[in-house]
């Protein structure tokens, strides 16, 4: 009898990677910072949100398509970029061709474990993640690289405070796949013979470089290698932001906003969109969650700027209150990754059928044909859930 590989929801995809994948490459999975305060709030403020449906109202068909930085999308959710996706063999590409089938948008990290060439190959709708890491003419030189292979746009991330302990122990994750770590990690990989088979079969371990951080062709340094001389770079300035997003001339977003001063600040930049973001918990712990200061950040800019929502995202309904509270879309970051993990591709695009499904009966019960005519009279806020912050 065939194995049932279908879930119904984001919940269910995180066990399954929980069960598929070596203890240390399901902690990295969890990540956050310190005790954890920040990403829990990112999850469980959605439970504070209500509904206001109709009992008469509902319409025959419901669109759920938008745009983000110029790329038509077949439903408000994007994939956020996330570093080092080798918990499957065919990491970002396989992220990559799941976004394509569904009709959506890709983010590729600088720190992905693929190629930008291999997955632009397989999804025209990419934006390239980069950081400000090293100098100008290494940012420069990665940027025209993505702009060779095919990017539609730009993600510049600078909400990082390289946050270090966690409560519940960091994931163990080795500086490379040579024969000491793959001994050394044996005794955890044999009791997850599907995961290591899934390797074994391409006669090779998982590769821990991160190839977008060098020259086309070339291995890339190790993960802890970029990771270090990201901490060693001085951090960026509202100046060198303007002289980015100049440099690149087409659709920029800037990822990591909470703060109202902020994003005005990002607007005098030039930026074409900001992600309201705490950079999934793993930043300051103890930052809001992104829903609770999305709407001050939205009234103040978002007839200027796309204004788009990171954190917390586990179901379709999720992505209504957030559209409803003003984001144009969402990102998703450790929800497809859990479905990676767990089913590859399939896996990728089960979690997109699961948040599609989901928009689609709030949709439903709110009378609505159109996630366009979502308002925020559609959500019950409680008092006091809101966060404003450099107003």
């Amino acid at each position: 009898m065939a194995r049932d590989t279908w879930f119904e929801t984001v919940a269910i995809a995180q066990q399954r990677a929980k069960k598929r994948l070596p203890k240390s490459a399901y902690s990295s999975l969890i990540s956050a910072s310190e005790k954890g305060v920040t990403v829990s709030d990112n999850v469980e403020s959605f439970a504070e949100l209500g509904f206001a449906p109709h009992v008469i109202g509902a319409t025959e068909k419901r669109d759920q398509a938008t745009t983000v930085m110029g790329q038509d999308i077949s439903l408000p959710v994007i994939i956020s970029p996330t570093g080092v996706q080798a918990v499957h063999p065919e990491g970002e590409v396989a992220v990559a061709r799941a976004a394509a089938a569904r009709g959506t948008a890709m983010g590729l990290s600088s720190f992905a474990s693929k190629p930008m060439e291999d997955v632009t190959a397989v999804n025209d709708k990419i934006f390239f993640q980069i950081y400000w890491l090293g100098s100008r003419d290494d940012i420069l030189a990665r940027m025209e690289r993505a702009r060779a292979a095919g990017a539609k746009g730009l993600i510049l991330t600078t909400d990082w405070s390289f946050s270090h302990g966690r409560d519940w122990g960091s994931p163990k994750i080795p500086e490379q796949m040579d024969l000491k770590t793959i001994l050394k990690m044996s005794p955890e990989v044999i009791t997850k013979p599907r995961w290591f088979f899934s390797f074994a079969k391409q006669l090779r371990p998982p590769d821990l470089r991160v190839p977008n951080q060098g020259r086309r062709g070339e291995a890339g340094p190790t993960f802890f290698q970029a990771y270090g001389e990201w901490m060693g770079t001085p951090p960026p300035t509202w100046e060198d932001v303007a002289w980015l997003r100049e440099q690149w001339g087409g659709p920029f977003l800037l990822k990591g906003t909470v703060r109202v001063d902020d994003a005005k600040r990002a607007v005098d930049a030039g930026v074409s969109a900001i992600t309201v973001s705490n950079h999934g918990g793993n930043n300051i712990d103890g930052t809001p969650a992104a829903i609770r200061c999305l709407p001050a950040i939205a009234d103040a800019v978002g007839d200027q700027v796309e204004v788009l929502l990171d954190g917390g995202i586990r179901r379709g309904s999720d992505v209504v209150k957030a559209v409803a509270l003003g984001a144009r879309a969402v990102m998703i970051g450790r929800a497809y990754l859990w479905g990676l993990a767990a089913e590859g591709q399939a896996g990728v695009e089960n979690v997109l059928d699961i948040l599609r499904g989901g928009i689609d009966s709030a949709l439903m019960g709110l009378g609505k044909s159109s996630i366009h005519e979502l308002t925020r009279d559609d959500i019950l806020v409680p008092e006091g859930f809101t966060r404003t912050l450099g107003a």
